[in-house]
């Protein structure tokens, strides 16, 4: 809501105009208390539509449509002046979000939340169907969450089928990503029923994934997958897809009708008790409910032609009691069901008993990121090195001037071990001032607690983290800040191809790095061979660790002339081989991943170090110009010189920071988070943040490595070094 502005009327008929509600072209939208008391939403068409005679009799057609469907799933028409100076509709007032604001802020509802959804829904459009009416806009946007179940709006371009008004050939009405084939195509003449079920099967798709099942992009696009390509319904829970795929069949014969859609919907135990939703949402529209609560009192409406300005309002957290008590008997049938327990199934959330923490006085907001990783562990040295990186973000965070909100940190060490890192997931989950988490530092422990997050909508945004088999449409939780441990090819590739100019390259696949080493081999194998270049794979079992084995490994190298060799293991069997290929006097290219890149190899393999080549996912910031200033905050906040993986946290926290700041401190909730980072294009010090279509995506940010001296040097970015 917004205040009224100066242009703005005190009055529209009977209804005390208090806030708005929106505006578009067309006109205003205000939230507006009767003299009776009760809250309406009321529509005001511009001065300058008005006055155009087509235009009026559209909007009176608009009111005769709406006043004839009758449903307790449609917001009721209350009252309406077609003719007025000012044309004007009022309806019920709804307090909750659309579930276009639901599904960003709060992330894709339940299954069982939306087959509640999907079976209201429903009998709305059967009662609009009923009626001998087509919606023709069945979208989010155009759905209100109440207490007691959704709410259908917008009847402006609903239409009889054999209306001409908007059936004219080649004219598309409706919203592309929402709307069915021939509407796209604007065959005006076959909307019907069915494209209603075609646009109501796109909303429950986009309900229970967060995602169109004709992707974004441009309007035109949507079109055109809308006409030509098949919905992507990737993250549809199975039990739903056989509806879904009906309803979005081309044909609009082949769709079922609405009634068949109900009783599909409670076919598998929706019932009257049905979904519940998730606290998140339930959050949000109490919170939309409490400040209708802070609006002012009856008797302030009922004073004809006061001035706004006289309206008396009580804060929402201190209300005298009477006028709170007034408030609660007016909110009307949604808010007074909040004011009365929640007592609907769909309301009722999975936990109660928790609500949403509220600030007071003057200070800033607080908003809380929390750390999860290695502090006393095998990667103890990654986990401390992001402690310090998010640390030192958060402290820049909290100087700047002008900040909406205070960072808060919290730091939670799970030692590595997946066990404790479920947890301290479950910890953090039920601790609702925490809205991201940092981390954690090992894939084992992330695949540990990813589901545990994506329960919670917690953003889970990590920095070391390397998980291939993360669906960004099932995980929508999961940010990655670096490339999956199978991109670490493309590096190794390219200093083979371009710096080595190597001719014949053993692979060796380390079985005990599990799925990972024969993948990365693979991509390396399929990316390297050709006419002028032969590979050789040699595959290293889990359980062999004796010299024997790997002087016999030494000596196959040698044996076939090689001149390059590529080992995907971790530090302590490169170490081995390293100092097998020493013996056997190879003296060839010799690469690995970051799962060796670690100061035990060198002191392990000693001399033998000298002239490995690494690809990495991270940086030495050390030698970034950007990262300059981030180097001297270090050095002098930790009186060291910046670890890896430090400067990557710093950026991961910014990262956060941006979509939090986008959000604002009121929005910058867990579920609202996670959407942000979809949106959020961030340049840091290490490298560029951003969401594509599908995935996060980092072009710039893998690096290589190079052991001498008894030390690892930074190459760069692994283009650069390799050009």
């Amino acid at each position: 809501m917004e205040p009224l502005r100066g242009a703005d009327p005190a009055r529209i008929a009977g209804y005390r105009l208090l806030r708005r509600l929106g505006a578009g072209g067309m006109g205003v939208v205000y939230l507006a208390r009767s003299g009776g008391g009760s809250l309406a939403a009321v529509k005001v068409i511009r001065g300058a539509y008005a006055h155009d005679a087509g235009f009026r009799a559209r909007f009176r057609r608009e009111v005769e449509t709406a006043g004839r469907v009758v449903s307790p799933w449609v917001v009721p028409l209350l009252d309406a002046d077609p003719d007025a100076e000012s044309p004007w509709l009022a309806t019920a007032f709804v307090p909750g979000p659309s579930l276009a604001e639901a599904v960003e802020e709060c992330g894709p509802l339940p299954q069982d939340s939306v087959r509640f959804l999907g079976g209201r829904l429903a009998e709305a459009l059967a009662a609009v169907h009923g009626a001998g009416l087509v919606h023709r806009d069945v979208k989010p946007g155009n759905v209100l969450l109440a207490v007691d179940g959704p709410r259908m709006i917008d009847f402006g371009i609903a239409r009889m089928p054999e209306d001409t008004a908007l059936t004219a050939s080649g004219m598309v009405v409706g919203s592309p990503g929402f709307l069915s084939p021939e509407q796209a195509q604007g065959r005006g003449r076959e909307i019907g029923p069915a494209s209603d079920v075609f646009s109501l099967g796109c909303l429950l798709a986009y309900a229970v994934t967060g995602e169109r099942p004709f992707g974004r992009g441009s309007a035109a696009d949507a079109l055109v997958r809308t006409v030509h390509d098949e919905p992507d319904l990737d993250g549809v829970p199975e039990t739903l897809l056989p509806l879904l795929r009906a309803c979005l069949a081309k044909d609009p014969g082949s769709r079922p009708t609405v009634t068949e859609v109900r009783e599909s919907l409670q076919g598998d135990g929706d019932g009257e008790g049905g979904g519940r939703l998730p606290e998140t949402l339930t959050g949000l529209i109490a919170r939309r409910s409490t400040a209708v609560l802070a609006l002012p009192d009856v008797e302030a409406t009922e004073v004809s032609g006061a001035p706004a300005e006289a309206d008396t309002v009580h804060s929402a957290e201190e209300p005298p009691q009477d006028s709170t008590r007034r408030r609660f008997l007016v909110l009307g049938s949604a808010a007074g069901v909040l004011a009365a327990g929640g007592s609907a199934a769909w309301w009722t959330s999975q936990r109660p008993g928790r609500t949403p923490a509220q600030g007071g006085g003057t200070r800033l907001p607080r908003l809380v990121v929390a750390v999860h990783a290695d502090l006393t562990g095998d990667r103890k040295t990654a986990g401390r090195a992001q402690e310090n990186g998010v640390r030192l973000a958060v402290e820049h965070v909290n100087s700047r001037t002008g900040r909406g909100f205070e960072l808060a940190l919290q730091v939670h060490d799970d030692a590595g071990s997946p066990a404790r890192a479920v947890r301290i997931a479950r910890k953090l989950d039920a601790d609702d001032r925490v809205r991201a988490v940092i981390g954690p530092t090992t894939d084992a422990c992330a695949r540990a607690v990813r589901a545990a997050y994506q329960r919670a909508l917690l953003p889970m945004v990590s920095v070391s983290v390397g998980l291939d088999d993360v669906s960004p449409h099932q995980h929508r939780v999961y940010a990655a800040t670096r490339p999956s441990d199978t991109g670490l090819a493309a590096p190794v590739v390219a200093h083979l191809v371009r710096t080595a100019r190597a001719r014949r390259t053993v692979l060796i696949d380390d079985a005990a790095e599990g799925d990972f080493s024969w993948t990365f081999c693979a991509g390396v194998d399929e990316a390297v061979r050709s006419p002028q270049r032969t590979t050789v794979r040699r595959r290293l079992a889990a359980e062999d660790d004796s010299a024997d084995v790997f002087r016999a490994l030494a000596e196959s190298v040698t044996g076939w002339d090689a001149d390059a060799v590529v080992f995907a293991g971790g530090y302590a069997r490169a170490a081995q081989l390293a100092r097998a290929l020493r013996s056997a006097g190879y003296s060839g290219a010799r690469l690995a991943t970051q799962r060796a890149l670690d100061p035990r190899f060198l002191g392990s393999a000693g001399e033998a170090a000298e002239g490995w080549v690494f690809a990495a996912t991270f940086l030495d910031p050390t030698g970034v110009t950007a990262a300059k200033s981030f180097v001297t905050a270090y050095r002098q906040r930790f009186d060291a010189s910046p670890p890896w993986y430090s400067a990557e946290a710093y950026d991961a926290t910014l990262f956060v920071a941006r979509a939090m700041t986008a959000l604002g401190a009121s929005r910058a909730e867990r579920g609202a988070i996670v959407g942000r980072l979809r949106e959020t294009d961030y340049q840091g010090i290490t490298k560029r943040l951003r969401y594509n279509t599908s995935s996060y995506v980092y072009a710039d940010a893998m690096y290589l490595f190079r052991a001498s001296g008894g030390r690892f040097h930074c190459l760069g970015e692994y283009r650069e070094a390799t050009a």
